[in-house]
């Protein structure tokens, strides 16, 4: 896999984007990166094995926080999507979709010229009842797979009907100017965001560095599940209107979600939470379908320190990665550290600190030479062939600079990741 040591971003630093009300966050407050590198192409193996060390992509950036010198520590979070059961709460959410769906809103029954008029999709609306609404039955009757398709076009009986034409659909991460349109109207009415372009937007949210690969299911896979890992976009339509997007990278062993984007006129909605109980349900049909490694939901990261994003707790079993060790630790035993110390490790807890690390300071990163001649890099391309040698016999390495970048990489993807890398400076 092919990747650029560095960092848009600065040195290793980014503004906060977590720290205080919405609009009203600091810029005093940062980020740090241990680690940064821009890569044109990545397997989704790889990939994987990155974000269970705690790296995360932005386009075709991947970075690595430094949770120790952070204002705002971000701890990479999984759901568990095969023991995942929607609580009463989401359960709700599923339902009073459906009903709005299949029903419509009551201003459009209540309106005479509306009752009895033919659906979205040239069917009569009709009457509620108890099989409409799941969450009238017993919890233990509650199928996530089937409520959460309950409203779809595609999954509607020819006998049943619904007021709107819903419509889910996942395709491979490419720019329209349709997506683009409502990246911009979520920007700018929900993160008060006005400063977009499309260039931007392909950075964020269209270019990726994974490549397509087919996934094995060892069943007949039913048709709406995807057939290749890879990055792409599960587009909602309304009607026959874009409402809402959903990034989001299909790995070997989990869903990760990258963002997602929705009209504001569908806010009361909760579409946001609506798109983490697809995406876990998506988990658990591809793993019944024969996908036996799909077992997760990788939700992004945790930030215990901002209210807002602590939501992604609410879905159980999650488990947090450990900063240290990446190994998992159920998420109701890691609050307890979360709340007494700025940075927590939960393997480690006589590291955790009660407030950041100075910025500066920290030993410098020591890479063993032994690793060193097992680490390649490019030393020429000509057409369709490259050239590698080992990376500490490269010109760059006598940069001080390079050296520290690169030792920094080396360190935050570990020796067996970073020998299944190919480092171009």
């Amino acid at each position: 896999m092919l990747v650029s040591v560095g960092t848009p971003l600065g040195p290793g630093s980014s503004t906060c984007g977590y720290c205080g009300p919405l609009g009203e966050r600091s810029t005093a407050e940062t980020n740090f990166k241990k680690a940064g590198l821009i890569s044109p192409q990545l397997s989704c193996e790889v990939y994987q094995k990155m974000i269970d060390r705690g790296w995360r992509r932005s386009g075709t950036y991947c970075y690595a926080p430094d949770l120790r010198r952070s204002c705002c520590p971000q701890y990479t979070i999984r759901l568990d999507a095969i023991a995942f059961k929607p609580s009463r709460s989401q359960r709700k959410l599923i339902n009073r979709w459906n009903h709005f769906v299949i029903q419509g809103h009551k201003s459009e029954n209540s309106d005479p010229q509306l009752q009895g008029t033919s659906s979205a999709h040239g069917k009569r609306a009709r009457p509620s009842t108890s099989e409409d609404n799941p969450s009238k039955r017993a919890p233990a009757t509650f199928s996530l797979s089937t409520a959460i398709h309950t409203s779809e076009c595609d999954f509607i009986q020819p006998n049943e009907t619904a007021r709107h034409k819903f419509e889910v659909t996942l395709e491979p991460s490419t720019y329209s100017e349709e997506k683009y349109a409502l990246y911009v109207t979520y920007q700018t009415q929900i993160h008060h965001d006005e400063d977009n372009t499309p260039d931007g937007f392909r950075r964020f949210l269209v270019k990726s560095p994974l490549i397509n690969e087919p996934i094995r299911y060892s069943a007949n896979a039913p048709d709406h599940l995807p057939s290749q890992y890879g990055s792409f976009h599960q587009m909602y339509r309304l009607d026959g209107e874009l409402i809402a997007m959903g990034v989001i990278d299909i790995l070997p062993a989990c869903i990760s979600s990258v963002y997602f984007i929705y009209d504001p006129s569908h806010e009361k909605f909760s579409l946001g939470k609506l798109s983490a109980l697809r995406e876990a349900s998506l988990a658990r049909e591809m793993y019944d379908a024969g996908a036996v490694d799909m077992t997760s939901l990788y939700m992004g990261f945790y930030i215990h320190s901002c209210q807002k994003m602590r939501y992604k707790g609410e879905y159980s079993p999650s488990y947090l990665a450990d900063p240290e060790e990446h190994t998992w630790f159920p998420l109701p035993e890691c609050i307890p550290r979360l709340e007494k110390f700025h940075y927590a490790t939960f393997a480690h807890p006589e590291h955790s600190l009660e407030g950041p690390e100075d910025p500066g300071g920290g030993p410098s990163v020591h890479v063993s030479e032994e690793l060193l001649d097992d680490i390649m890099v490019i030393c020429s391309m000509q057409q369709d062939r490259i050239s590698v040698i080992a990376i500490n016999l490269s010109y760059h390495w006598n940069d001080e600079y390079n050296r520290e970048e690169i030792s920094s990489c080396i360190n935050a993807l570990g020796d067996e990741l970073s020998k299944e890398i190919i480092f171009r400076l």
